[in-house]
C-alpha cells in the first residue's frame, strides 16, 4: 500500500457519519409530516418536544411562546415541569438566553449555564432540575418570531455539533408554522361553534318580540312572552361569559393567582352559595374533608369548578336526593388532593358519559330538557388542567354520578 493512501478507518469514519447526518434528516422530513397532521395545539406542542429531545439527543426539552396579548414570554410545554410550575414563570425579554434568541431572532448555543450571564436560574429554581449546557433556537412563522425552542443537556456530555443547530433550526422553523396554523384553526372552530349556539336564543328573541306586535294578544300571553325573553336573555349573558371563559383558557391568557388558603372553608362557601338551590328540590349535601388542609392553587378559579360541579349534582340530581363531596389527601409523592363530589341521581349511560367534556354537549335533565350552555364541565376540566391536575367521571344509571379532580395541596412547612 502506498504511504500517501488515507487510512481506511478514516473513510469509513466519514461514511458513518454521513449515514447518521442521512438518517436525522429522514427522521425529521417523518416529524415534519406528523406535526402537520394535527391541528390539536397539546397534541402539538408535546410532539415537538419529543422530536427535539430525540433529534438533539438530550434531556429535556421546552417551548416558550410569546403570549400576543402581553408580550410576555412563557412556557408552553416542558419535558420535565409540571404546568403548575410553567403558568407560575414568566420569562424577561432580558437576562435570559430565551428573550436574547426571540430579540435577535438567532440561536444560541451555551456549553456552562453556570459561566453565562444571560442564563435565567429561576427556571432551575422553580422546577429543582439542573441545566448544564443548552441550545436554544427561534420560531419564526411569516417572518415573525413567536417564541423559542430550547434543548437541554447533551446526553453523557457529548459536545454540541453544527448538525445539532441545524436540524433544531429546521425543526422550529417546521413548529412554529404548525403552531400558528393550529392557533387559527382552534380560533375560527370556536368561533363558529359559538355563532351556532348563539342562534336558537336570538331566534327565541325575534320570534318573542314578532309575537309582541300582535294586537289581540290576550295579557297573560304577553307576560309569558316577556319571561321568556328574560330567559333568554339572561341565557345570552351566561353563554358569552361561559365563551369568554373558555377562549381565555384555550388560549393561555388565563393566569392563575395562586395563593395557600383552606380548602375546608372553601367547600363551605361554595355549599352555601347553593344552599337555596339545594333546599328546593330538598336536597342534602355534606362535606368530609380534613378541615386543617391546605391548598396552593387559585381560590376563585378552584370555586368556580367546585360551583360547576355543585349545581349539576342539584340539577341532575332527584328529589330528596344526596350529594356527597369527598377530599382524600395527598396520597405519595405527588402532592395532589383529590376532590369527589358524588350525587345521588338518575346517572349517565355509557354513551352520553363519551362526550360529557365535549364543548356545548348537554344532557337533558329530569324534565327532558336540556339546560346551561354545554361549557361549565369544559372549563371547569382545563382550570383542573391549568393546575397540574386530572378531572375525570364515572356513573351509572340509577345509582349517581360523581366527578372528581386534583388540584396540588400547599407544600408543608
Amino acid at each position: 500500500m502506498s504511504a500517501q493512501q488515507p487510512p481506511i478507518l478514516d473513510h469509513e469514519v466519514t461514511i458513518r457519519n454521513y449515514l447518521q447526518l442521512l438518517a436525522r434528516y429522514e427522521r425529521l422530513m417523518e416529524i415534519s409530516r406528523q406535526l402537520n397532521s394535527t391541528l390539536d395545539l397539546g397534541t402539538l406542542l408535546n410532539r415537538i418536544i419529543k422530536a427535539a429531545v430525540e433529534l438533539t439527543d438530550t434531556e429535556s426539552a421546552s417551548i416558550m411562546l410569546i403570549d400576543p396579548r402581553t408580550g410576555e414570554l412563557r412556557f408552553e410545554a416542558a419535558l420535565k415541569m409540571s404546568p403548575g410550575a410553567m403558568e407560575a414563570l414568566v420569562v424577561p425579554m432580558e437576562g435570559s438566553l430565551a428573550g436574547w434568541v426571540v430579540t435577535h431572532g438567532e440561536p444560541v448555543l451555551v456549553e456552562d449555564t453556570h459561566n453565562e450571564p444571560r442564563w435565567f436560574k429561576n427556571v432551575d429554581d422553580t422546577t429543582g432540575s439542573s441545566t448544564r449546557n443548552l441550545l436554544g433556537v427561534p420560531m419564526i412563522a411569516h417572518s415573525k418570531t413567536i417564541g423559542v425552542v430550547e434543548a437541554l443537556n447533551k446526553r453523557n456530555n457529548a459536545p454540541w455539533t453544527e448538525d445539532d443547530v441545524n436540524t433544531l433550526t429546521t425543526l422550529a422553523a417546521q413548529a412554529a408554522i404548525a403552531i400558528e396554523n393550529a392557533r387559527l384553526f382552534q380560533q375560527s372552530d370556536f368561533i363558529s361553534e359559538m355563532v351556532h349556539e348563539l342562534r336558537t336564543p336570538l331566534a327565541a328573541l325575534k320570534a318573542s318580540a314578532s309575537l309582541l306586535m300582535r294586537p289581540d294578544l290576550p295579557e297573560h300571553r304577553r307576560k309569558q312572552i316577556v319571561q321568556t325573553m328574560e330567559s333568554e336573555t339572561d341565557r345570552l349573558t351566561r353563554m358569552t361569559t361561559d365563551f369568554l371563559d373558555l377562549a381565555r383558557l384555550e388560549s393561555g391568557r388565563t393566569r392563575l393567582e395562586t395563593s395557600v388558603f383552606n380548602l375546608n372553608e372553601l367547600l363551605l362557601e361554595s355549599v352555601d352559595v347553593v344552599r337555596n338551590q339545594a333546599a328546593d328540590r330538598h336536597v342534602t349535601i355534606s362535606i368530609s374533608c380534613d378541615p386543617t388542609l391546605q391548598l396552593e392553587a387559585d381560590r376563585g378559579k378552584i370555586k368556580q369548578v367546585l360551583l360547576n360541579l355543585l349545581t349539576n349534582g342539584i340539577k341532575y340530581n332527584k328529589e330528596q336526593g344526596a350529594i356527597f363531596i369527598t377530599v382524600t389527601p395527598p396520597n405519595g409523592q405527588d402532592g395532589m388532593v383529590r376532590v369527589e363530589v358524588r350525587d345521588t341521581g338518575r346517572g349517565i349511560s355509557p354513551e352520553n358519559q363519551k362526550h360529557m367534556f365535549e364543548k356545548f354537549y348537554r344532557v337533558a335533565d329530569t324534565a327532558g330538557y336540556t339546560q346551561g350552555t354545554g361549557l361549565g364541565l369544559v372549563i371547569a376540566k382545563r382550570i383542573v388542567e391549568a393546575h397540574g391536575g386530572e378531572m375525570g367521571m364515572e356513573s351509572e344509571l340509577g345509582v349517581g354520578t360523581a366527578f372528581h379532580f386534583t388540584v396540588p395541596a400547599a407544600p408543608a412547612d
